[in-house]
This record gives C-alpha cells, structure tokens and sequence, in this order.
C-alpha cells in the first residue's frame, strides 16, 4: 500500500503528464502501468485534492476604437485595451486576467524573458495560465528595488514567473543602484552574477510597468540618497522611471551614461530587446506612459480603458 507521500506524488505525475505534457490515457496507462479505470479516477481525485486547478478564461473585449485613436498618436507601438464593463467590483481582476493572456500570447515562442518588479506584475503573473515550456528562461536584467519582505520584488517574481512554465530562472542579488562604478563592473564579473547578465544580454522579451519618482521615495535609502543617485536631475522635471532611470515628459533621458547608477544592463542594451512589453491600469500613470511612449521606451502596450482615455486626454 502506499503512503500518502507516494500518492501524492503519483498524482502529480499523472496530472502533468495528461494535462502539461498532453499524453492519453492508453500512453499513460503503458507508463505506469495502470489501468485507464483508475488514472481517470487519480485524475479526479487530484482536481479534489486541489492539486489541479482548471481555469477557463473568457473573452475579453477590447476597446479597437481607442487602440486606433492611440495608435494614430504612436505608430511604432502595439495597443491592447480592456474594455470597461458594467462589473465595477472585479474591473482589476479582469485586468490582469486579460493582461496575462496577452502577455503570454507575446511570450508564446520565446526563450529568454526578462522583466522587473511591482504590485501589477506580481498580479499579472499570478494569473498566467500554466504551460509546459521548459526550455523558457526567465530572468532579472537589472538589481533589485530594495523593498524588503515584498513579494512583489523582482527576485521572488522571476521565480514564479519560471514555475508557470516550468522553465529555469536566474536573478542578481544586487541592489538596483550601486553608486562606486568600481564597484559596479567588479559585481557584474562575480560568478553569482555574471550567469545572470550573460542570459539578459540574449533577451527576446520584456515586460514591466511604468513607475514614478513617487516609487523611488517609497523607498527610504533612495529617497535619501536621491541626489546623488541622479546628479544634476531637477525632481520636477522626471515625468517617469523607465528601467530604473528617470525621464522628463518628452521622453528623454535625465542622466548621462557616466551618472547612470543602475546594476544590470545598460539602457542601450535594453532597448535592443525586440519586445518590450509595458503593463499599465493606473489613470494616475497616464502621464508617466505618455512619457516612455514619446521616448520609444517600449513596443506593446497592456492598459485598461480609463487609463487609455486619460492618456488621450493627456495628448
């Protein structure tokens, strides 16, 4: 007989090989030499069990008119806008849902993916629909934002990020400012680190959010250490925070190459990524993304509508 952990585990085995990996029941039955009777009665004990869960994920509708209208604006980028509904009480649930799934349809066929940190990402990829793609690499290309304790940090999301594919991951246990440039080039050389910046330098696709001068003073050593972080930066000048460097309202860089304080890629290097991909349901950033739009900072834009109106407003 046997025990609750060797059933367990046969029930993790079977779910993925008849789910992830697609095999019928007759493959099944041949590889552990069970009969179809009872892999179809494991099958239903392990959605008892809750060691699967099966999400059907409707339609979402999305608001062509406004992608035209942004597109016409922004012609080198790529617009997907949830619809509003009359379901005010689940609009952000509905968000990241439909964000997930046209984030995944861009993944979909590439191998190394990168992306940052946030509340919204961290929502985004808790509904990823789970696919068997172990041969997708997701990776940090940049250190670390300094909240303690978050699991919204970019450390613990490429993680997940990678166990919804079960795929590989690899992260910089760096901080995203480090101020000694000395320091900076002998970090990126360290073994811990160095795998992990080889990786990104192959990058097919990004995705992040858009953030603000209000996410650098969220964090007390940043905003103490602000200017000399961002020498010679005017604070009501930064529009928004792309890649972790600040940008004034038509998209241009406030820091030069030699101020740039950020561990990980250089912006250069970033913006040779081919997909970059930019996740937004906060009216109140409608500023910040016309700002990353003008400076060509991304490709794909995932936004709801009142952000969408707002930033046609902002236009």
């Amino acid at each position: 007989m046997m025990s609750q952990e060797e059933s367990t585990s046969l029930l993790v085995d079977l779910a993925q090989d008849y789910y992830l990996n697609h095999l019928n029941l007759g493959d099944i039955s041949k590889k552990y030499d069970i009969s179809r009777y009872k892999i179809s009665k494991y099958l239903s004990e392990a959605i008892d069990k809750k060691i699967v869960t099966i999400n059907i994920s409707s339609p979402f509708s999305r608001s062509s008119d406004l992608e035209s209208k942004l597109r016409m604006n922004f012609p080198h980028h790529n617009f997907y806008i949830l619809k509003n509904t009359e379901d005010i009480a689940h609009q952000n649930d509905r968000f990241y849902s439909f964000a997930a799934k046209y984030l995944q349809d861009l993944i979909d066929g590439k191998k190394t993916i990168g992306l940052t940190w946030g509340d919204t990402i961290y929502h985004v990829i808790d509904s990823f629909q789970t696919t068997a793609r172990d041969n997708a690499v997701f990776t940090q290309f940049i250190g670390e934002n300094g909240k303690q304790n978050s699991l919204a940090g970019a450390m613990p999301m490429v993680q997940k990020a990678a166990t919804s594919y079960n795929g590989k991951y690899y992260t910089i246990d760096a901080p995203l400012y480090i101020l000694n440039p000395n320091v900076r080039n002998l970090l990126a050389q360290e073994p811990a680190i160095q795998p992990t910046l080889t990786t990104a330098e192959g990058l097919n696709l990004i995705f992040t959010s858009v953030g603000t001068l209000d996410s650098v003073n969220s964090i007390g050593s940043w905003k103490k250490s602000r200017e000399i972080l961002f020498p010679n930066v005017n604070p009501e000048k930064v529009a928004a925070m792309i890649y972790g460097r600040p940008i004034d309202k038509s998209g241009k860089l406030l820091v030069n190459e030699k101020d740039d304080k950020v561990f990980g890629l250089s912006l250069k290097q970033i913006l040779k990524v081919p997909v970059r991909v930019t996740i937004v349901n906060d009216k109140f950033k409608s500023s910040a993304l016309c700002a990353t739009l003008r400076g060509n900072y991304f490709t794909d834009v995932i936004l709801n509508e009142p952000t969408a109106n707002k930033l046609l407003a902002e236009l």
